[in-house]
């Protein structure tokens, strides 16, 4: 009898551990974001509404995308540049996420001319975040 209550004993012990393991040591959580880029031209433009809509290179309708303080406004060569350049009929590409129905900005690449080859380009993106709980 007491060859099985120690079994049972160390069966409980060893199943606290087992539960109790992730919040002891720590719980890593992988999201994985894909986000894509588009090419058109800026057909609106409006910093107090955070919209830009661009007459894209691959849909006839214009396509409407949110935008951030965290949306980054860059050159071709990746160098930041001042929003106000971001104005109507200028070429750009934008890197959105969809966020439920919207499109959210991540970054908008203003060009010097239209790229000649127009398309919509996949990028996935794997972001890995680890929280630690003690």
């Amino acid at each position: 009898m007491k060859k099985s209550i120690r079994h049972f004993g160390a069966a409980v012990l060893l199943g606290a551990f087992v539960s109790l393991g992730p919040v002891a040591f720590g719980q890593v959580s992988v999201s994985e974001t894909t986000t894509t880029t588009s090419g058109g031209t800026v057909t609106e433009f409006s910093p107090s509404s955070d919209t830009i809509v661009l007459k894209s290179e691959t849909s006839s309708s214009p396509v409407t995308y949110s935008y951030s303080k965290s949306t980054t406004v860059v050159d071709e060569n990746g160098d930041p540049v001042d929003v106000s350049i971001v104005k109507s009929g200028v070429p750009v590409q934008v890197i959105y996420a969809k966020e439920g129905d919207r499109m959210i900005a991540r970054k908008i690449i203003v060009r010097k001319h239209t790229a000649s080859s127009g398309g919509v380009i996949e990028k996935h993106e794997k972001t890995t975040t680890t929280e630690t709980t003690q």
